[in-house]
């Protein structure tokens, strides 16, 4: 099994294609059948899972997806990149457990991880709506992986 989408739900379709556009990701698709659906299909650079958004795909309320991670090799570029194209992306941060950062922003710590180990850097963004992206340096994955 391989995850290959992500629902992410939207208020306004032509403005978070625009903002995802923006970002470098690549439309797959953009199909509608009335006025009542369409669905917008778009991928992140290198990733092989997209996000769908669009009218009439999901009843999820607009802003509601939060926790949705973008795994980068170099986290500060990748903030620098997405900042360049217009994403309001947070400063880098690790968490004070060092392991997963937690839920909100208790917890969090200024600045990447100091032994930037894999998995413990991070740097969060929301679209328009308000669904809720994390950028997560991984530069060796686990065992298995």
């Amino acid at each position: 099994m391989r995850l290959e989408v992500v629902v992410v739900p939207v208020t306004d379709v032509d403005r978070a294609k625009d903002f995802y556009r923006a970002l470098g990701w690549r439309e797959d698709a953009d199909v509608a059948t009335g006025e009542d659906f369409r669905v917008v299909q778009m991928t992140p650079p290198g990733s092989a899972c997209s996000v769908i958004f669009g009218t009439g795909v999901t009843s999820d309320a607009p802003g509601s997806a939060h926790g949705l991670h973008l795994v980068v090799d170099d986290i500060e570029a990748a903030r620098t990149e997405l900042v360049g194209r217009g994403a309001k992306v947070g400063e880098v941060f690790h968490d004070a457990g060092g392991v997963f950062h937690h839920a909100g922003t208790g917890g969090r710590v200024p600045g990447p991880d100091p032994e930037r180990t894999s998995y413990g850097s991070f740097a969060s963004f929301d679209d328009p709506d308000g669904n809720a992206w994390f950028l997560q340096e991984i530069t060796t994955r686990l065992p298995g992986r």
